[in-house]
């Protein structure tokens, strides 16, 4: 395409095959940070929720427990509490419909998302996205600590953020930031029923304020409260699925959010070392 490697694309010129500065998507372009758009689909997920004192062998080894409870609210607690102690999750998101604009431009629409979050702060994901609704592209992102790296779009070489940049894939999954106060503030709550979703689940629904429903969708969904589905593992209460529907700008959109390897260890390295 002729671009330097070492050059980024601005977003509106992917398509065109134009060398420019840095992706438009990734800019502060106005009163919701970029943080607020990119950090999940919680993502996102996220990185990607409850394992706070169990290795990831000592939790694939353990045995199921006694199943929960299914009363509602004593469920709802439960899982709450489960969420906000996640040391490590693999996430998952998708979405069907009406296209959710990740850029200021409306250039650049994202279809999915695939990462790890480790905690305290290191994460990587991979964003799938579709350029002015034809090209399909990916962008990689990983975090470790207070570095930051995002891949260029076209070479696929990863760049350290340079300042005034504002994006931490870290943020993708907030465990005590966004998934406990989910499941906390969910009002209307009822039990479904116990489904097979993955292996047991139970089902239940409930409302999602705005501002929680914006934290785990990285400020992709902003302005209203959402009826939610969530499928719990019926022993930890640790969420496996979450899905909702969204209108923006007067049309549906379909989200799916699917959290596993819950206390895995993932190893998250710096991803300019042998570039």
């Amino acid at each position: 395409m002729g671009c330097r490697p070492d050059r980024s694309l601005d977003a509106t010129n992917i398509a065109a095959g134009g060398c420019a500065g840095r992706p438009a998507l990734f800019r502060h372009t106005g009163p919701v940070s970029v943080r607020d758009n990119l950090r999940l689909l919680g993502f996102f997920v996220a990185a990607v929720v409850v394992l706070a004192a169990c290795t990831g062998s000592e939790e694939s080894a353990a045995p199921a427990g006694p199943k929960l409870d299914p009363e509602p609210r004593g469920l709802q607690t439960i899982s709450a509490a489960a969420m906000g102690e996640v040391q490590s999750v693999r996430f998952s998101l998708s979405r069907t419909g009406a296209p959710v604009f990740i850029d200021a431009a409306e250039a650049i629409s994202l279809e999915s998302l695939e990462g790890v979050f480790s905690s305290p702060a290191s994460a990587e994901a991979e964003l799938k996205v579709l350029v002015n609704q034809s090209l399909g592209t990916k962008i990689g992102a990983v975090a470790i600590d207070e570095e930051i790296w995002l891949s260029n779009p076209v070479t696929g070489k990863f760049e350290t953020l340079p300042p005034g940049f504002d994006i931490d894939p870290s943020s993708f999954f907030d465990p005590k930031g966004a998934w406990q106060p989910l499941l906390e503030k969910l009002t209307d709550v009822s039990f479904i029923a116990e489904e097979d979703r993955d292996g047991e689940a139970y089902h239940i629904t409930g409302t999602a304020p705005e501002e929680q429903i914006r934290s785990i969708t990285a400020g992709l969904v902003r302005g209203e409260d959402v009826v939610v589905d969530l499928w719990l593992d019926p022993s930890s209460g640790l969420v496996k699925a979450i899905e909702f529907e969204t209108s923006l700008a007067g049309e549906p959109t379909q989200w799916e959010l699917t959290l596993s390897d819950y206390g895995e260890s993932f190893e998250i390295r710096d991803p300019t070392l042998g570039q």
